[in-house]
């Protein structure tokens, strides 16, 4: 690899097989050096698990015309960690990016991405990170009208960092006859998932369940991820580590927690101990 390129880490949650991360690898190359780390098989919907009661495997592998490649057995997160500490550890890499995820990350998703969680543990590293999601769940998905957007954002990440302590979490519509407009910098929208379950039974009689449900988007703000992408537009919102609501610390110090403890306390000291005959 040459010392004059940027050091590029693609990742991903789909694994290491799935059109997305080609085609974010093929985009990077015309950035900087690549290495590939990234599950062996769908990591979806992992959230930022770390493997700690088995051990990990890495295997190097020929999948990207020549890129370094490895396969993990583990989690997007232990794939970021494995990169780090193992197989780039004599050079901190200048950008992470995670992708492109097949199925949107917006709003409360980032919670429980697999693909933002890689870009995630990058920023805990100290390292710029970006995860790139596409708004279409298919496995042949068209990656095509993002590849612009991508090598932006990408390039500009390179040149001016990312503030410390944040990822950026991109979102792009799927693609449609109407060409992708403008990106945006959002806030998250508030959304979430509204879950059900269908319960059947196996084949010996046990129940078993199948998680499904919507998601439900009561957000009317036009600053949100979701209405970016009504507009066909990419989005962008800055994800921060720091998780405190600073705002509401005051309002948790109105409850005089200690006062309130030793009074619960001292109620049930006085109440009077059963008999027993």
């Amino acid at each position: 690899m040459s010392e004059q390129k940027p050091l590029i880490l693609v990742s991903n949650d789909d694994g290491i097989n799935a059109p997305g991360i080609r085609t974010l690898v093929t985009l990077m190359k015309q950035l900087g050096d690549v290495v590939v780390v990234a599950p062996s098989s769908p990591q979806s919907g992992m959230g930022h698990a770390i493997t700690i009661a088995s051990p990990l495997r890495l295997y190097e592998v020929d999948l990207f015309s020549g890129t370094p490649a490895y396969e993990c057995s583990g989690t997007p997160a232990d794939c970021v960690k494995l990169a780090k500490h193992y197989v780039l550890k004599e050079r901190v890499p200048d950008l992470v990016v995670s992708g492109i995820n097949h199925g949107s990350n917006t709003s409360i998703s980032v919670l429980y991405s697999g693909t933002m969680s890689a870009a995630i543990e990058a920023a805990i590293e100290g390292i710029p990170a970006i995860g790139f999601s596409l708004c279409d769940y298919a496995h042949n998905a068209d990656f095509t009208h993002t590849h612009d957007h991508i090598l932006k954002i990408a390039g500009h990440a390179l040149e001016n960092g990312i503030p410390k302590g944040v990822a950026l979490n991109v979102n792009f519509p799927a693609k449609s006859d109407q060409p992708l407009q403008e990106i945006r910098v959002c806030r998250q929208a508030d959304a979430r998932w509204q879950e059900e379950f269908d319960e059947r039974k196996d084949p010996y009689g046990r129940n078993y369940f199948w998680m499904a449900g919507k998601f439900v988007n009561n957000d009317t703000g036009e600053d949100t991820d979701e209405f970016a992408l009504s507009q066909n537009c990419t989005s962008v919102v800055p994800c921060q580590l720091d998780l405190t609501d600073y705002k509401n610390m005051e309002t948790l110090k109105g409850w005089n927690l200690n006062a309130r403890t030793q009074t619960l306390l001292d109620s049930q000291a006085t109440e009077p101990t059963p008999q027993t005959s």
